[in-house]
C-alpha cells in the first residue's frame, strides 16, 4: 500500500489525482502532518508526500531504522513539478516509484541512486534476492574497478560491468555459502520442490521437511522457484500455507502428467492414492533438469506416521526472449513494461532504425545487433540463437511486436527449450485511429496490402471478405514505389459495398513528430497520396463525420430507441 499525505490545496489536489488513478494502491493520510506521516510510515510499503523535502526529512528521520525495511519515499513539491526518490531508492522501490508519480502527474522524477545516475544496475535491482557486500562491491562497480562474475547456474543476466578476475566478485548460486566481504550472492530461482503431503498434513510439517532437506543439501530456500504437486493436492491447506510462507506459488501437474516422469524412487502408495506412482519426485523433475534430494519424508515428534514428503530439483538455466513492442514512434506511448524489458537485456535484436529510437534508455554493456529492413526472418533467428546461449535478449518491432512485426517469425524459431515473454506495444492502426476520432467504434479488422509475404489472391479475398461484411477496414503497408496498384484495387473492391461518402481517414508517422491526418471520402481519396508511413481506415456503412471527427456506432440494439 502506498500512503499518501499532503499539508497544502495544492498539494491535495494531485493527491486525490494519484489517489484516483490507483485506487487500489493508495491510501489518504489525513489529520495532522507529523502524525499522518507516522502512521503511513508504520503501515504502507511505500510513501508519497507532498510536502518540501526539507519538510519530509525532519519528519521521517526519527522513524529510520535500516534501507532493508524502511518503506519507500517520494516528495512532490506543491507545484507538481518533480517526483524525488528521498528514502528507500532500491530496497523500497522509491526509484521506480517516482518514475510512475512522475509519468501520471507530468512530473519530473529526481533519482540520485549512483548506480542509476550513471547506468550501472543496482544489484538489489536484478530481480533476484541477493545477499553479502551490496555497498561494496556496488562501490567497486561504480569506481571500474575490476568485479568477477561467477553464474554458477548460467541465469540470464542484465549487462553488468563485470570482468574475469578482480577482488571483488558476484556470484550468481543457489548452493547454500557465505559470501566474502567483497562478494555478493545473488539467488537465482532454480530449485523445484516436489511436494506430496497427506490429507490434513499440518503446514509446520510440510515447512519443516523442505526446510530441512534444502539445509541438509547445502541449498539456499532464496533460490525456490516454486511447490510442485499433483492437481488432486493444489488445495491441500498445509501445501498452500507452506509455500505462502516460502513466497512461492503452487504449481500442480495432472497424475498422468506425472507418472510419465521417471523416478529412482517410484511407490505403490501414491499410484492408489492419486494415480501416478511418485508425487514429489515426479513434481521436482517436471520441468527437467536433475534431482537433487531423492523423495524423503517428515518425522514427526509422536512416532506418527510421516504425513508429507518432498524431493528437490534444479531445473535447467533457460534463456530468455522478450519481444517488445515500441509502439507507434512517440516515447510517450512506449510503456513502462517495454522500458523495463529493454534495460532488463544483455543482447537487443532489432531494425537498425529502430534501435536508434531507445539506444537512450539500454544500460551500458547492452550488446546491440542491428540489421536493415528485409531481414526480419534473420533478426528472429538471431534472437532465439542469444536466447538459446543463455541470454536475456529483446527483440524489437514497431507498434505491437505481434502485429505485422517480430512475434510471428520470433516463435516460429522457438522451441520450449527458452522462455518467451510478450510485450504489447500501441499499433498503428490504434494510434491513428485515436487520432482520427472513434473510427474502431465496432467491429474492425487490419489487412496488410503487401503481398511480398502474401499471394495477392489472398488479401483480395480478405478484402472482399470485410467488404461484404460491412466491417471498418484499416489498411497497413498501402502502397509504395513498387506496389502502386494494390490500394486502388482494394477502394475499387470496398466502393462496391459501400457508397462514395463513407469516411476515409489517412495518418501519416502517426504519434511523431511530422505527424499528418485528414478525414476525406471512399470517393475522394487519391491512393497517390499514400505511402508505407500511412496508415488508410475506410469505415462501414454506419460510419459518419461528426465535427470533423471519423466515428463508427457501437450499434447496440439497445441505442436504437435514443436516435
Amino acid at each position: 500500500m502506498i500512503g499518501l499525505i499532503s499539508a497544502t490545496a495544492a498539494g491535495a489536489a494531485a493527491r486525490d489525482r494519484l489517489a484516483a488513478a490507483w485506487p487500489d494502491r493508495t491510501r489518504v493520510y489525513d489529520g495532522p502532518v507529523a502524525d499522518a506521516v507516522r502512521r503511513a510510515f508504520a503501515e504502507c510499503e511505500q510513501l508519497v508526500c507532498f510536502l518540501a523535502t526539507g519538510a519530509v526529512v525532519r519528519l521521517i528521520a526519527p522513524l529510520l531504522g535500516d534501507k532493508a525495511s524502511d518503506p519507500g519515499v517520494v516528495c512532490v513539491d506543491e507545484g507538481g513539478r518533480f517526483a524525488v526518490s528521498l528514502v528507500g531508492g532500491h530496497g523500497g522501490g522509491a526509484n521506480e516509484l517516482a518514475r510512475e508519480v512522475g509519468e501520471l502527474l507530468g512530473a519530473e522524477p529526481v533519482v540520485t541512486t549512483a548506480t542509476d545516475a550513471v547506468g550501472v544496475p543496482g544489484l538489489d535491482t536484478l530481480g533476484l534476492p541477493v545477499e553479502g557486500a551490496v555497498a561494496a562491491v556496488s562501490r567497486a562497480l561504480l569506481d571500474g574497478e575490476p568485479v568477477a562474475l561467477h553464474n554458477e547456474s548460467g541465469w540470464p543476466l542484465p549487462p553488468l560491468p563485470v570482468a574475469g578476475e578482480g577482488a571483488y566478485g558476484i556470484r550468481v548460486t543457489d548452493r547454500l555459502v557465505e559470501s566474502s566481504e567483497r562478494e555478493v550472492l545473488l539467488r537465482p530461482p532454480t530449485l523445484v520442490v516436489g511436494v506430496g503431503a497427506s490429507k490434513g498434513a499440518p503446514a509446520d510439517e510440510v515447512l519443516e521437511l523442505i526446510e530441512g532437506a534444502l539445509r541438509e543439501a547445502g541449498l539456499s530456500r532464496r533460490s525456490v522457484a516454486a511447490l510442485v504437486t499433483v492437481d488432486a493436492k493444489a488445495g491441500e491447506p498445509g501445501i498452500v500455507a507452506a509455500a505462502e510462507r516460502l513466497g512461492v506459488p503452487v504449481v500442480t501437474h495432472a497424475a498422468e502428467e506425472l507418472a510419465a516422469v521417471e523416478v529412482p524412487n517410484p511407490s505403490d502408495a501414491p499410484l492408489a492414492a492419486v494415480g501416478t506412482p511418485s508425487v514429489a519426485e515426479a513434481s521436482a523433475l517436471a520441468e527437467g533438469g536433475e534431482l537433487l534430494v531423492p523423495k524423503r519424508k517428515s518425522v514427526r515428534a509422536d512416532g506418527a506416521p510421516a504425513m508429507a514428503t518432498c524431493a528437490v530439483g534444479r531445473r535447467p538455466a533457460r534463456g530468455r526472449l522478450a519481444v517488445v513492442g515500441l509502439g507507434p514512434g512517440a516515447r510517450d506511448l512506449l510503456t513502462p513494461r517495454a522500458k523495463a524489458e529493454l534495460r532488463r537485456a544483455s543482447v537487443l535484436v532489432g531494425l537498425d532504425q529502430y534501435v536508434d529510437q531507445i539506444r537512450d534508455l539500454l544500460r551500458p554493456g547492452t550488446r546491440v545487433l542491428e540489421s536493415g529492413l528485409g531481414a526480419e526472418e534473420e533478426r528472429a533467428r538471431t534472437a532465439v540463437e542469444e536466447a538459446r546461449k543463455g541470454q536475456a535478449v529483446a527483440l524489437i518491432g514497431s507498434g505491437d511486436a505481434g502485429v505485422y512485426a517480430m512475434a510471428s517469425p520470433a516463435l516460429a524459431e522457438a522451441s520450449d527449450d527458452i522462455d518467451v515473454i510478450g510485450v504489447p506495444g500501441v499499433t498503428a492502426a490504434l494510434a491513428a485511429a485515436a487520432i482520427l476520432g472513434a473510427p474502431l467504434g465496432h467491429d474492425h479488422v487490419s489487412i496488410s496490402l503487401s503481398d511480398l509475404h502474401t499471394p495477392w489472391e489472398v488479401i483480395e479475398r480478405r478484402v472482399r471478405a470485410a467488404a461484404e461484411a460491412d466491417i471498418v477496414v484499416t489498411f497497413y503497408n498501402p502502397r509504395s514505389r513498387g506496389r502502386d496498384w494494390q490500394l486502388p484495387k482494394a477502394l475499387a473492391i470496398l466502393a462496391g459495398h459501400r457508397e462514395p461518402a463513407t469516411p476515409v481517414g489517412v495518418v501519416r508517422n502517426a504519434s511523431r513528430p511530422d505527424e499528418s491526418a485528414r478525414l476525406t471520402t471512399l470517393a475522394e481519396l487519391d491512393p497517390a497520396t499514400v505511402d508505407m508511413m500511412t496508415v488508410v481506415t475506410v469505415g462501414n456503412t454506419a460510419t459518419r463525420d461528426i465535427a470533423g471527427r471519423m466515428v463508427t456506432p457501437r450499434g447496440y440494439r439497445w441505442q436504437e430507441g435514443t436516435r
